[in-house]
């Protein structure tokens, strides 16, 4: 029968089995179309032939032509909904107005033909394909449908003949299983499959999806057809296993379950009686996730479970993975599938086949049918596991997770939906579940803290998983879930979930750990930080801001509750797992913290959106001690990265510092921080928090009185940089309201005057440098300002304008002028700041407006901003501001300055000022304003009576006592007055007040007894804790043997903080009476808002004076002491002009002995130290007393590996130079005339007068009439094409140079310069060269000899200069023997000779002869000295304009060519040099007549004039 049909003609045949079937009687119908169809869709058949897709076509039809069929199926369409998928690269259009879901998007066509006037809107490409959302209310609001889908089509479409689809309901189940079959069939073994392989069984099988794709679009008539087939469970169970007859359905449905089992996975029929735990998430899976952080089980033993860690940052070799016990979730989500229908079974080879587009898209096509919409939500999510597994293996995970997210995003946001697979499946297990599965693949152990006894387990950011984000596709859907309502509150009400999510972010707390190199610099700079940056956004932030969005009003109090007792159970478990106590580990940074930042953001939406009492979710003291240690760490390692004490590290440290701040990371990192950090020090004691902010910072050994001080973790020029960061990071603390008390408003405004204050911007650079978390944007908020209205209020915008080559310069927004006199914040600046160049930026462009307004014409200080009131739960942190610990810093800085005291700068000045104005402005609530303060000056653990600021600005420290090194100026003081007899305190008054004296504590002694006396009482109940001891590190090398002791000396200092205050207003006006009595009654600090620090200076003195009367009272008492009253005489202007002037130079003299004095002692030290080093019997010979210069061996700073030390044969150093040939010498004209430009062919623009046209004529005139030798003593050759030798001053060692050029030959990147001709960067400075200059071993007599200013006669100059010719010059280095030095000054020369043409080289009748090299080599010293006095205005003595800007390398280019020209035996006898400065007889008689030897040096004896 079968056959028959299939001889006749098709649409015959169709018509003919349509008529049958329609028959009451269908039976014979029924069978001869099964028949047909087994013949047609016969799976042994190749799936390339054509024949069957004809057929199914005709089929389906019933008679009628193909097409006109689906013309007659679209007229029955009753969609509402639009569904159009699209692929990536396609336009599509998002508007937030009309968006309920972040996600929705629209096609073109529907966006044209909505009305979106006025909306917040983008067009945009798509990266990963999406659909049309138009006509569904759950994605998006009505009013932004279009006009065909506004009207609901449903109602008036006619219902569909129940004959029109009758063979489709017949044909396409065959035809979908057929399908399958070939799927199952075309898959492999994994262990034997080939992408190759799954693509040529896609490319085959590419028709009939096409077709089924094709029926989708035939509208929503066939799409309910095909859902009802590919729902059907009892067809498909009987086409899937196939009849007993049917061997090959049979095998077909044996190579299904081989796949699931291949899979990892099990039907439910084969897990038995496991199936049992298939339902919801036992609630065990809760109660033992806490354990997960602290329990880590042993490594692996098996091969496959160790790695390469190639990009692991720190460690060296293999590191293992490690793996959890897998006993607290539910195994049946990971490895259990139970397929009851074909579109179960169809997602699954889906999957299998990774996500082939076309299968994507028939998929997506069917979704606006509401029951397979449903239908297949559920199914996705019950293989929501095996997905991810899938993906984890692919080789193209890229093209997979965009797939992936085309699909769910499509699902997922559609709230209603999302709220019912939750209910139904499970949904925010499975998702949670997975997620911990896929991150245990990468876990290593954790190095932090205690790095042999730690048990916390963090992810390996080397992995592929997060270098290649692989996880992207599941966390971008369980952030899309989390932004509908009814799902968030389920996930913070299920108490399991939320400890099983709590040990998932714990997975990312403290990874990416960065160890500081302290001696090599890395080999390999790990650019493991991106992943690890990415990881922590996507994973932990971006959900955990999804969640807040859901936590805002009063109702949702239980929900922040909740999560802040899992976050401080879950750090609890963390510092246990680490193995903290009370003090972290030396020389360690992680910039991932997420348990810290969830924490701080839920207290912050908790006190500001819930009305919540901070102190009921604050944990005991001793936890937010531990709670405030490492975020505090952060903040000390971003200035130690500024102050390049992580330089070893490379520049991804640098990167990390500046990706922590950057706008995409800020809201999520450093504000959560800083935030946490505030309310830390609102609770804890405020000594305890100053003195621990200063000892992360290490300068507690530089807040001393004492001149000279010993920081054994500090290097001397990493002390004021460390300094400023201290101090800037506390104005910052005290200064910062983001979360303290401001409105939404308040927050954009400020972000955006911030950016716009650096640089004017554009406006899409403006709204991506805004963070876009918790402020909105754009789009209009309730209760908020929108970024137009906002941007429009505090900027100005300039037009596009063109410029002169014809392009168009964007238009920029410029702040309004009163934008920067009231609201530049420069605090704010330097917090939103990537690069430090910016704050300077900011700095330049608010002087620019002052003085054009002007305001101030000098350069000013950043001006001091209001802050908003705080919040009442932070009152607490003004404490910070009145606390003794603080008060002495401050004074202790002040005096530091005032006596010029090392490491001090302008910006510490400027921030200690910018504290005590922050105090002034920030009473203390119980602060008695003129209330008589008690003073005790004698107490034993203060230098101050009370903790008010107001009342100890004006308090007089008398006495302090310090210690410092025996070589301090203090102790020679002592010792003088020692000798001097002077005579001892003798009154009873006197004497007591010395012994009470010695009752003061020196500041960093005061720190560390106030912190040590805090522990104790905090940490009673823990002895460990109590016993607990940290040694310091130390960064610096130290020679063996006894540091330099210190001994106790007592300062008299007898001074205030006003009175200090007064005297530095003093030292910048450089005015001795700046301040008059009466300057206080005409004071007005609103008239000191702008300017320098005298402005500031006045500014807070008239603050204190007005009030506190104590303090005014005070002030003027000051003011008169200092400026006593005017005697009846009055000075001319010339006489005070003369007395200024003559104090400025006293005290200018002062400072330069003392600066002498502090040199020549720590070179006695240092010299000391080095002896005990060298030899004890050395000590004998050395003499400290000696007046004689010390003859030290020169040391270098190599640029690369940051290694200071000599140059030696073996190993020497060089000087990055630029060695360019110039003609600048030449061009020089005998007159001065101005030069034209030439207007006609005779005319010329260089002049026959020039230098270089000279020195040719002369030099072939002396060849005509002498021998050729001696012509070329004669001359120089260097005025055209001669080599310039200039540097940037920077050295490195030679084996660190050929490494360094080494790895830019193996840089792919793209260079603006030629490797292989030896060209390079300086790696510091940046500056271009190519070569570099070895420096001669040696003292460093000679050195400092070169520079030193003489007073000698020309003549006497002259003789000495004969003098050192006549001497034999020993050159340190043999040129018999070969050294690294000589190979590297050899090689130099050949450079210098590559750097210019060979005919600027030869000049003489024989090319390459010894004379004429002799001649290039003389002419390269001539040149360089020529320009030399060209850079100095014609005299080498006197410096010059320029001369400060350019680094003379002569001395180092000397030696080189001195040692090169010793291989030639040039004709010594001759000394143009006695015969130039008649220093010695003519010896003229010498010389034989022979050869005329003389007579071109005659010729030349005379100088040229130039």
């Amino acid at each position: 029968m079968a056959a028959s049909l299939l001889r006749r003609d098709k649409k015959a045949t169709a018509a003919h089995l349509k008529a049958d079937l329609n028959r009451t009687d269908n039976s014979s119908g029924l069978r001869q179309l099964q028949e047909l169809l087994d013949n047609v869709l016969n799976p042994e058949k190749p799936a390339s032939d054509t024949e069957a897709l004809d057929w199914c076509k005709y089929l389906l039809a019933g008679g009628d032509g193909f097409e006109e069929f689906c013309k007659t199926v679209r007229s029955y369409d009753n969609a509402t909904l639009c569904g159009l998928v699209w692929t990536a690269n396609f336009v599509a259009y998002r508007c937030r107005t009309c968006g309920i879901s972040p996600c929705m998007s629209l096609c073109a066509e529907c966006f044209n033909n909505g009305d979106h006037t006025g909306h917040d809107f983008n067009m945009f490409r798509s990266q990963a394909g999406g659909a049309c959302d138009c006509g569904d209310s759950n994605v998006m609001r009505e009013s932004g449908f279009c006009r065909r889908h506004r009207l609901k089509t449903g109602e008036s479409v006619p219902s569909v003949p129940c004959d029109l689809l009758l063979m489709s309901e017949m044909v396409l189940p065959r035809f979908i299983i057929s399908i399958i079959q070939y799927l199952r069939d075309g898959y492999t073994e994994p262990e034997s499959a080939t992408d190759r392989d799954l693509q040529k069984v896609l490319q085959q099988l590419e028709p009939q999806i096409s077709f089924l794709e094709e029926l989708t679009k035939m509208g929503g008539a066939m799409r309910t057809v095909l859902t009802k087939i590919l729902t059907n469970q009892q067809t498909f169970k009987e086409l899937s296993m196939g009849q007993e007859e049917n061997v090959y359905a049979k095998r077909s449905y044996e190579k299904y379950l081989s796949a699931l089992k291949n899979s990892g996975l099990v039907s439910v029929e084969e897990k038995g009686s496991a199936g049992a735990g298939a339902g919801a998430a036992d609630s065990s899976a809760g109660a033992g996730a806490l354990s997960l952080l602290g329990a880590a089980a042993a490594a692996s033993p098996n091969e496959e479970n160790k790695e390469e860690d190639q990009d692991g940052g720190q460690c060296v070799g293999q590191r293992k993975r490690v793996k959890l016990s897998s006993s607290t979730k539910d195994p049946s989500i990971m490895d259990t599938l139970k397929h009851k229908c074909f579109l179960e079974e169809l997602l699954f080879w889906t999957i299998k086949y990774e996500f082939p587009q076309k299968m994507v898209t028939f998929l997506l096509n069917m979704l606006p049918d509401q029951d397979y919409k449903i239908t297949f939500t559920k199914t996705f999510v019950q293989h929501y596991a095996f997905i991810m597994k899938t993906l984890m293996k692919s080789h193209e995970s890229d093209t997979m997770s965009n797939r992936i997210v085309h699909i769910s995003v499509q699902l997922f946001s559609n709230e209603e939906l999302a709220r019912h697979v939750t209910e139904e499946c499970q949904l925010l297990d499975i998702m949670v579940t997975v997620l911990l599965y896929m991150m245990e693949s990468c876990l290593i152990k954790s190095e932090l803290q205690d790095e042999e006894n730690n048990r916390h387990v963090v992810v390996n950011c080397g992995e592929a998983l997060l270098k290649n984000n692989t996880y992207w596709p599941l966390v971008s859907d369980f952030i899309n879930i989390l932004s509908h309502q009814s799902v968030a509150k389920r996930f913070l009400e299920d108490h399991s979930l939320l400890m099983l999510w709590m040990s998932f972010v714990s997975f990312f707390q403290g990874m990416n750990l960065n160890k500081r190199e302290l001696n090599e610099h890395v080999e390999f700079e790990s650019q493991t930080y991106y992943a690890a940056f990415a990881a922590e956004l996507e994973a932990c932030a971006q959900p955990m801001w999804g969640l807040l969005t859901h936590c805002k009003v009063k109702e949702t109090q239980e929900y922040t509750k909740t999560v802040v007792r899992y976050c401080l159970e879950t750090l609890q478990i963390w510092f246990d797992a680490i193995g903290f106590v009370d003090e972290p580990a030396p020389n360690q940074v992680t910039f991932h913290l997420p348990l810290h930042r969830y924490y701080a953001m839920f207290l912050s939406k908790a006190v500001k959106c819930q009305g919540l009492d901070l102190d009921s979710l604050l944990p005991d003291q001793e936890m937010l001690m531990k709670i405030m240690v490492h975020p505090l760490q952060i903040q000390a390692c971003l200035s130690e990265i500024h102050s390049n004490m992580w330089v070893r590290n490379g520049l991804q440290i640098k990167g990390q510092a500046m990706t922590y701040v950057q706008s995409h990371f800020c809201n999520s990192m450093i504000d959560p921080d800083i935030f946490l950090l505030q309310v830390c020090a609102s609770r804890l004691d405020p000594d305890y928090f100053i003195s621990s902010v200063f000892e992360r910072f290490k300068v507690v050994d530089l807040l001393t009185m004492a001149s000279q001080h010993q920081n054994t973790v500090l290097d001397a020029e990493q002390e004021r940089p460390m300094l400023e960061g201290a101090l800037t990071f506390l104005v910052i603390l005290c200064s910062l309201r983001i979360h303290l008390g401001m409105t939404d408003d308040e927050i954009l405004r400020s972000e955006m005057v911030s950016q716009l204050c650096m640089n004017d911007r554009t406006h899409s650079s403006l709204l991506d440098l805004i963070p876009e978390n918790p402020n909105p944007k754009s789009g209009i908020v309730p209760g908020s300002c929108s970024f137009e209205e906002m941007l429009s209020a505090v900027a100005d915008f300039k037009a596009p304008v063109f410029e002169p080559g014809g392009s168009m310069q964007q238009g920029m927004y410029t702040p309004k002028a009163e934008v920067w006199e009231k609201e530049f914040d420069p605090i704010m600046v330097i917090l939103r700041t990537v690069y430090r160049r910016d704050v300077q930026s900011a700095m330049d462009r608010y002087s620019a407006f002052l003085k054009q307004s002007g305001i101030h014409t000098g350069n000013p200080w950043p001006p001091y901003k209001e802050r908003t009131p705080l919040h009442p739960c932070y009152r607490g942190l003004v404490r910070l501001l009145h606390c003794k610990t603080l008060h002495i810093v401050i004074f202790t800085l002040l005096y530091k300055i005032w006596m010029d005291h090392q490491n001090m700068s302008e910006h510490v000045l400027c921030m200690v000022l910018y504290l005590v104005e922050l105090g002034l402005d920030n009473h203390m609530q119980e602060d008695k304003e003129d209330e008589e303060p008690c003073i005790e000056e004698h107490c034993h653990d203060s230098w101050f009576p009370g903790t008010s600021l107001l009342s100890n600005l004006h308090h007089v420290i008398h006495f302090v006592r310090v210690r410092v090194p025996e070589t301090a100026p203090e102790v020679e003081k002592k010792r003088e007055r020692e000798r001097e007899r002077e005579t001892p305190p003798s009154t009873s008054a006197e004497s007591s007040s010395f012994g009470q004296n010695l009752r003061e504590a020196q500041l960093f002694s005061l720190v560390a007894e106030r912190r040590r006396k805090f522990q104790e009482i905090i940490n009673r109940s823990s002895h460990e804790a109590s016993q607990a001891v940290r040694p310091k590190s130390s960064s610096r090398w130290h020679p063996p043997g006894s540091p330099p002791q210190l001994v106790t000396e007592i300062l008299e200092i007898r001074e205030s903080m006003l009175s200090l205050l007064v005297k530095l207003h003093q030292k910048l006006s450089a005015k001795q009476n700046s301040l008059s009595p009466g300057w206080l009654e005409e004071a007005d600090p609103a008239h000191h808002a702008h300017g320098d620090g005298i402005t500031a200076i006045e500014r807070i003195l008239a603050k204190a004076a007005s009030r506190s009367r104590h303090s005014k009272r005070c002030l003027q008492e000051i003011c008169g002491r200092v400026c006593p009253p005017v005697t009846a005489k009055k000075n001319s202007p010339g006489d005070k002009k003369s007395m200024d002037k003559e104090e400025r130079r006293q005290r200018a003299r002062e400072r330069q002995q003392k600066l002498l004095a502090e040199f020549a002692s720590r070179q006695k030290s240092f010299m000391e130290t080095a002896m005990d080093v060298e030899s004890p019997e050395a000590e004998a010979a050395m003499d400290v007393g000696s007046a004689e210069p010390l003859d030290s061996e020169v040391l270098y700073d190599c640029v690369i590996c940051g290694q200071s030390g000599p140059s030696t044969e073996d190993r020497p150093t060089g000087l990055v130079v630029l060695l360019q040939a110039s003609s600048v010498l030449g061009h020089r004209c005998r007159s001065d005339e101005a030069k034209r430009l030439p207007t006609s062919d005779e005319e010329q623009i260089f002049p026959e007068d020039t230098c270089g046209a000279t020195n040719d004529v002369r030099l072939a005139l002396m060849q005509r009439y002498f021998k050729d030798s001696s012509c070329l003593q004669s001359v120089s050759i260097g005025w055209d094409g001669g080599v310039y030798v200039q540097t940037c001053g920077h050295t490195l060692h030679i084996d660190c140079h050929k490494s360094y050029m080494e790895s830019l030959r193996n840089d792919q990147v793209l260079q603006g310069f030629s490797v292989d001709k030896g060209e390079f960067t300086c790696p510091l400075c940046r500056q271009f060269a190519n070569s570099v200059l070895p420096c001669k071993p040696g003292r460093g007599t000679e050195a400092g000899a070169w520079h030193t200013p003489s007073n000698k006669s020309p003549a006497t100059l002259a003789k000495e200069v004969g003098d050192l010719q006549e001497e034999l010059g020993i050159f340190p280095v043999s040129t018999y023997t070969e050294s690294n030095l000589t190979k590297e000054m050899e090689s130099v020369i050949k450079d210098i000779k590559n750097a210019t043409q060979k005919k600027y080289m030869d000049y003489g009748k024989n090319p390459g002869s010894p004379d004429n090299d002799f001649l290039f080599m003389y002419s390269v010293a001539r040149t360089n000295l020529e320009l030399e006095l060209v850079h100095r205005g014609g005299n080498l003595c006197s410096g010059g304009a320029s001369a400060a800007a350019k680094r003379s390398c002569l001395n180092q280019l000397f030696h080189v060519l001195a040692m090169h020209m010793r291989l030639y035996s040039i004709d010594s006898a001759y000394n143009p040099w006695t015969r130039l400065t008649q220093i010695t007889q003519n010896r003229e008689s010498e010389y034989g007549d022979e050869e005329r030897p003389e007579g071109a040096h005659a010729v030349s004896r005379c100088p040229p004039p130039y």
